[in-house]
């Protein structure tokens, strides 16, 4: 509020008394001070719902409310732990990940925009040593993803069918001995 906007709230016997640098006069200037940064975040209220403008430290926030804060990290200075680059990917991608939640499309997808990486393929059907398993997933991850691990596992974990087993493997980084 402009400080014109707080005179006119006033009674017109206080409006009367202002002067410069007298009692009332000062309280108008603290009042006038104390509603600016409500006033900032009010006039720019649409940013905070987008996931690419708003402000990194709403992330978290905005991120509960999809039911992604399973996924940030603790105690660190950056809440997603592959980046909130990627965390505001997943929030924009996030109504379009729930309807392919349970299938192999949306946990490929989910885990590529998590991680930035893509090359993630899921064998139905097969345990890890390439075995026929019913009820059985294997998901190979690119090497580059390797230090991604506990976030990968934690993904597929809470996104595969309850009713199916999955393993997560990690292809071998190139030069490196099998």
């Amino acid at each position: 509020m402009t400080r014109a906007d707080l005179e006119a709230l006033l009674p017109e016997v206080f409006r009367r008394t202002i002067a410069d640098g007298n009692l009332l006069d000062g309280l108008l200037e603290v009042m006038r001070a104390l509603h600016a940064p409500a006033e900032l975040v009010l006039r720019e209220l649409p940013t905070y719902f987008d996931p690419y403008r708003t402000p990194t430290e709403f992330l978290p926030y905005l991120a509960t409310w999809l039911d992604l804060d399973r996924f940030l990290g603790a105690g660190t200075d950056d809440p997603f732990p592959s980046g909130s680059g990627h965390l505001r990917e997943l929030i924009a991608s996030a109504a379009r990940l729930s309807g392919l939640r349970g299938t192999a499309e949306g946990l490929t997808s989910f885990l590529e925009l998590a991680t930035g990486q893509r090359g993630f393929h899921i064998a139905e059907g097969v345990d890890e040593r390439g075995q026929p398993r019913p009820f059985t997933v294997t998901i190979a991850c690119p090497a580059a993803a390797a230090e991604l691990r506990p976030l990968i596992e934690r993904i597929v974990a809470s996104e595969k069918p309850v009713h199916v087993m999955a393993h997560v493997t990690f292809a071998e980084a190139a030069g490196e001995a099998p």
